[in-house]
Parts: C-alpha cells; sequence; structure tokens
C-alpha cells in the first residue's frame, strides 16, 4: 500500500501581500490567504483526502491555514505543530521588500541569496535577533537552534527528520504538511532527491495542495508530486518565479 502525503503552502500572508522577505516573522494571513486555505481544503476533500495526522509549522499563518482546513472539511484529528517546519531565516533581509534588496543588492547577490543552496544571506543584527525570536510562535525552539540567517542547506538539515518520519509512516496512511516556500522546497528536494539546479528552480505556490503517494520504500511513485489544480498552480509558480524565487 501507498502512502499519501498532501504539502501545502500556508495561504498568502500579509507579508506576502506587501512584497516582503517574511522568513520567521510571524505574519498573518490575509483575507485571501484565508480564501486559499479554504480552497486548498475543499480540493483536498474532492479527492477523498483524509489524513491520519497533520503537522504544521508553529508560525500563525501556517497554523491558521492548518485549522481552517480542518474546520472546513470537518476532519477530526487536529494539527500538530512542529517547530522543524518554519520558515527559513532570511536574516537581515527579513522584513525588508524584495524590490530593495534587489535593488540595492544588485541582481547576483539576491539571487543567491534566495535560490543557492548553501549561501545564506546577511545575518540578522542582535536587536532583530532578539526581536524575531522572542516572537511567541518561536519560543518552542531550543536557544542552540535559533539562526541568524539560514541557507536552504541548513533547512534541509533540520527537516530530513520530519522527511524521514513522514516516509516511515504506516503503509496505507496520510499525512498532511502544511509549511511554507522553502521548508516544503527541502522536503521536496528530500522526497525527489533533486539536484541543486531543480531545487533552485523549484517554487511551491501558496494554498496549493501538491499530492505524493510512497511507494513501500519511501519514495515516490511520481517524482515532483501532483497538484491538485495543475494550471493554477503552475500560473501561481510562474508569479513566484517571476519575483525571483521563494
Amino acid at each position: 500500500m501507498t502512502t499519501r502525503i498532501a504539502l501545502v503552502r500556508h495561504g498568502q500572508s500579509q507579508a506576502n501581500a506587501d512584497g516582503l522577505f517574511t522568513g520567521i516573522t510571524d505574519s498573518p494571513l490575509t483575507t485571501g490567504g484565508r480564501e486559499e486555505a479554504r480552497r486548498a481544503a475543499h480540493l483536498l476533500d474532492e479527492t477523498g483526502f483524509r489524513p491520519a495526522s497533520i503537522l504544521c509549522s508553529p508560525l500563525a499563518r501556517a497554523t491558521e491555514t492548518a485549522c481552517i482546513m480542518v474546520s472546513e472539511n470537518q476532519w477530526t484529528v487536529p494539527a500538530t505543530v512542529d517547530v522543524r517546519l518554519r520558515e527559513r531565516d532570511y536574516g537581515d533581509l527579513t522584513g525588508r521588500t524584495k524590490a530593495d534588496v534587489r535593488r540595492s543588492a544588485g541582481e547576483e547577490d539576491f539571487t543567491l541569496w534566495r535560490r543557492s543552496l548553501d549561501i545564506p544571506p546577511p545575518p540578522s543584527s542582535d536587536a532583530q535577533f532578539a526581536k524575531l525570536w522572542a516572537q511567541d510562535a518561536l519560543r518552542q525552539v531550543d536557544p542552540s537552534n535559533r539562526t541568524r540567517a539560514e541557507s536552504l542547506l541548513d533547512v534541509i538539515v533540520r527537516v530530513r527528520p520530519v522527511a524521514e518520519a513522514v516516509k516511515a509512516g504506516a503503509p496505507g496512511g496520510t499525512v498532511l504538511v502544511v509549511g511554507h516556500g522553502n521548508s516544503l522546497r527541502a522536503l521536496c528536494l528530500l522526497l525527489d532527491a533533486l539536484t541543486p539546479l531543480e531545487v533552485a528552480a523549484l517554487n511551491i505556490p501558496t494554498g496549493h495542495p501538491l499530492i505524493y503517494d510512497l511507494a513501500s520504500d519511501g519514495h515516490p511513485l511520481t517524482r515532483g508530486g501532483t497538484y491538485l489544480d495543475p494550471a493554477a498552480a503552475a500560473l501561481a509558480a510562474a508569479v513566484i518565479t517571476h519575483e525571483g524565487g521563494t
């Protein structure tokens, strides 16, 4: 029997709408983001998907998305918060507009910080570090794991145990993971064994369920998974690509 995993990036947050580097800032959903969460729930319901477990990031835009989906579909399983699914720490870029960073840093650094595998952005200042990690949503993160900036590789390291646990789940099980553009890119890399070039080109749009069916050995039956609304997901991903990527 196969294990089915649904990956859902949270609905649009206010920081997304404002064109900011959100990172680990606890930005709430917009009205449109809440509608995206409801639409994602309906798409899953139409396929008969009922999760045996739900994992989500501790940040409000993810927990609210998960709660909306549970409510819409009247699922009986609660969402379990896993701090390892939090978004990538964008360091000093956090809270700045993408347009401003692109203009001030130049296209080369902008692209390296956003799309490279192992190059983190500039680290946060002492004041910014203290402010970000004082947020209620992140208080459960062990102090030894509190970062000043992360590369995508850093995110991959912290989500790897989540991927291994999901793959080792009971055959025939169903798991919903609600995360972020980069924590989900990291999971996709681990599930699909993506190359650095492949993951650099990967963008996960908000509110679009991506389904992976895993064989008994943990490998996906379809590499790259399957979006439940592939045409709309492709259009949304193209917009992200135009903005410089997740």
